[in-house]
Order: structure tokens, then C-alpha cells, then sequence
């Protein structure tokens, strides 16, 4: 479909909680087919509603796909402002009280360290409020055909998922940054910044796993050159990572969220600064209409706003 006409200086018009509710569901279920039912509306309707919304704010919400469709930057902002305020609404005007409705748990699932460090304190006033978590940790290729055979609803990967069975929306980019401990650093500071990679020959490799991918894409991305050091300690979590380096056993590579206290303090010291740092994405990833739960769309919501803060 052609993008909707822009009209920068046109009145808004008053918002239309039907179209507003109509765009949230397929936001949240990633087609307008999948959408129809949770409305209790016909397809060719739902695509008419979204039309009119595109037309009344003059902007396009969702590039569409062979299957389903995906938010545009628009879209994503429109979500995160109204999704609250129609959850709220909706429980209000629901015939039976959040007490009454005792919503299941909602089946998280992601990498142990961004769960545990930034995710799970992130959802602490959700839960607060009544919202059950069980929450699974690991990798995300194993995490994702858990997903798709409906074993968890949300799913934070560290890839962008391939394939429309699920969607993906951006939820936080993380920087890596070298590291290693003050003693470590003060043997190295006298090295010109382009020696950096050779005089790390000579220091313990700390890293996720055996074939080091986070170090070798710093390597490639930041020195334009082939890691060739092997591990001198691996642990598949990098808050272990985290914490042997920051004893001194040697230097690693990490997002920096995850050692900003280590930073801030000295414990750890940048061994190379750049203006151009590898970038990884993570993505916030479910199954279009795979669940009924309201909590599930909260804790979504709920992610996307804080994510941004990451």
C-alpha cells in the first residue's frame, strides 16, 4: 500500500477509541487477520479501521507483508503512548475485577544477564501490581522454537528473528566496550592506541565461549583485523565474565550496561576508547495472536517504554 499523504499543517483530528483499540490489536498480534477474531470483527473491517487512523494522522502504521505486517517508527511510538491508558480503560470497563480474572503467568524468556541485570528490576512494578513472571533463560535460536511451539510468550533475542511466524519489534542496542582491570590497564597504557591488539597477546582472554563471538566481531569491527587469541577462561555468562575479569584474570569484551558500576568506580578500566563501538540490537519477540492473557501485552508495553532507557 502507498504510504498515507503527509499533512504537516492539518488540524489533528479527535482521537477515535475504536480506531485506536483497533490499531493496538494489530500491533500486538502482527496481522489484521489474526487481529479480526481478538475484535470480534471481520478482516476487510480491521483493514478499513487502519486505513482511517493512516489517513486521520496522515502517516503510514504498518508496512505491509506477504504475511502480516510490521510497525513503522510511527507506529511504535503511537503503541507506546496509548497502550496504558486502553489497558486501563478496558480493565475498567470489564465486567469482572482483576481479582475475578486471575490473568495466568506470563512465560518470559531471554539471556540471563539482560534479564537478571536490567529486565526483571525493569518489570518490578508489574509485578507489584499483580502481574505473574516465570522466566527462562539461554540462547536464542533454542529460545525461539520454544516460542513458536507456544512454550513462552515474550522472547528477548539477541537477533532478529527470521521468517513471519513471529514478530520483532527493537528494544535495546547494546555497546560493547573493552575492558580489564586497573593493573592490567597500567601495563598497557604506555602502548600507542593501534598496538593495542598486539599487546593484548600477552593477557588472559576472558570470554563468553570457546569461539570468542563477541571479541572476534570487536576485533573485525574496531582494528579491521582477525582476532587471533584463544580463551584463557570461558563461562557462558558474562556476569561471570564480569566478575573474574574484575578480579584480574584478564581482559574481555562486554555491553557496557552490564559494567557500568564497574566503570563508574575504577574497577574496571576502557582499554580502547572508539567513537565507532560494535552495536548489537536486542528484540522483543512473540507469536501474533498467541495468547489471551492482557498481562502479556502489559509486560510488552512495559519493556518497549524502559527499553529506550537501556
Amino acid at each position: 500500500m502507498p504510504e498515507a499523504p503527509r499533512h504537516a499543517d492539518a488540524a489533528p483530528h479527535p482521537a477515535d477509541l475504536n480506531l485506536l483499540r483497533t490499531f493496538l490489536t494489530v500491533y500486538r498480534a502482527g496481522s489484521f487477520t489474526a487481529a479480526a477474531p481478538l475484535l470480534g470483527l471481520s478482516q476487510p473491517t480491521v483493514t478499513t479501521q487502519i486505513r482511517t487512523l493512516e489517513r486521520q494522522t496522515g502517516r503510514e502504521l504498518f508496512e505491509r507483508l506477504p504475511r502480516g505486517v510490521a510497525p513503522t517508527p510511527v507506529a511504535d511510538e503511537l503503541a507506546t503512548r496509548i497502550a496504558a491508558p486502553l489497558d486501563v480503560l478496558a480493565r475498567a470497563t470489564t465486567s469482572t475485577s482483576p481479582e475475578d480474572s486471575d490473568a495466568e503467568p506470563v512465560h518470559l524468556a531471554g539471556p540471563a544477564e539482560l534479564l537478571c541485570t536490567r529486565v526483571l528490576p525493569g518489570l518490578a512494578p508489574l509485578v507489584a501490581d499483580g502481574v505473574r513472571l516465570r522466566v527462562t533463560t539461554g540462547l536464542t535460536d533454542p529460545l525461539l522454537d520454544d516460542l513458536r511451539a507456544g512454550r513462552h510468550d515474550l522472547l528477548i533475542a539477541t537477533t532478529r528473528p527470521r521468517g513471519r511466524t513471529v514478530t520483532a519489534v527493537p528494544l535495546m542496542d547494546e555497546e560493547f566496550v573493552l575492558v580489564a582491570a586497573p593493573v592490567w590497564a597500567d601495563r598497557l597504557k604506555e602502548q600507542p592506541a593501534a598496538d593495542v591488539p598486539a599487546a593484548l597477546h600477552s593477557v588472559p582472554l576472558v570470554t563468553y565461549a570457546e569461539d570468542l563471538p563477541i571479541a572476534r566481531r570487536y576485533w573485525r569491527h574496531v582494528f579491521g583485523k582477525r582476532l587471533t587469541c584463544r580463551a584463557a577462561v570461558t563461562v557462558p555468562d558474562l556476569r561471570g565474565v564480569l566478575a573474574a575479569v574484575t578480579a584480574g584474570a584478564g581482559f574481555t569484551v562486554l555491553p557496557r550496561y552490564l559494567c557500568l558500576g564497574e566503570l563508574a568506580s575504577g574497577a574496571l578500566v576502557p582499554l580502547h576508547e572508539t567513537d565507532d563501538p560494535p552495536i548489537n540490537t536486542g528484540y522483543l519477540v512473540q507469536r501474533p495472536g498467541g495468547t489471551e492473557n492482557p498481562h502479556v501485552a502489559r509486560v510488552r508495553d512495559h519493556l518497549l517504554q524502559i527499553g529506550r532507557t537501556w
